[in-house]
């Protein structure tokens, strides 16, 4: 039989489409503006926070495996080696125990070896583009995968149709600059079946695709 599959995507987009702002660096993963989109959930413990608490919790549940572009992952341009030699092995933003807690799969140019980390992540590396590192992730995840980011990597699985799942966080702040996840190609099908607000965030899940014109 079959393995079936579920994709999904949860993101934090500003009011004017971005969901990372301009010139991202080593010091400043999220560019210039960025953290002020992760805010709702990074200091989602104060005050009560009912409604940021449990979409944040449903951002970080349990997933049976990750997908993410390589500027996800690392700062790093060129080969790796390029970027060791100087600096060392890069082994993500994250620190020892990444929150992820299950395999990641990274798309790169370049081959790299599995880095394997605390909590159970390990990050696997696919040359072979956005198709071969979906059809890893999934066996990776047992055919449970989600999008992790960035820009790119969403853009791609929206165009290819395999999302089932998309959950924005639309944060009230304007970047002006940055990546954004729907500029070019035919918009995808959306029908919302979840809306929640705060102060902080107006969070939103849709199903996409086939299921949204159920």
């Amino acid at each position: 039989m079959e393995q079936p599959t579920y994709t999904t995507v949860h993101c934090s987009i500003s009011l004017d489409g971005f969901i990372a702002g301009p010139d991202q660096a080593p010091d400043s993963p999220g560019g210039t503006g960025g953290m002020a989109l992760h805010r709702w959930h990074s200091d989602r413990e104060q005050g009560g926070r009912v409604v940021d608490k449990a979409w944040a919790d449903s951002l970080l549940r349990d997933r049976g495996a990750y997908l993410m572009g390589r500027n996800m992952f690392s700062p790093v341009r060129g080969t790796w080696e390029s970027w060791e030699d100087e600096h060392g092995e890069w082994r993500g933003w994250w620190g020892d125990e990444p929150p992820y807690h299950a395999p990641v799969v990274v798309l790169s140019h370049h081959e790299h070896a599995p880095v394997e980390m605390a909590g159970g992540t390990t990050f696997h590396f696919v040359t072979g583009g956005f198709d071969a590192g979906l059809e890893r992730a999934r066996e990776l995840g047992d055919g449970d995968v989600h999008v992790a980011g960035g820009a790119a990597t969403i853009r791609q699985a929206l165009a290819a149709g395999v999302v089932d799942s998309l959950a924005l966080d639309i944060v009230p702040v304007l970047l002006g600059a940055g990546e954004r996840i729907f500029d070019g190609g035919a918009l995808p099908t959306l029908r919302v079946v979840e809306v929640a607000h705060s102060p902080y965030a107006t969070h939103v899940r849709y199903d996409v695709g086939p299921s949204a014109s159920v």
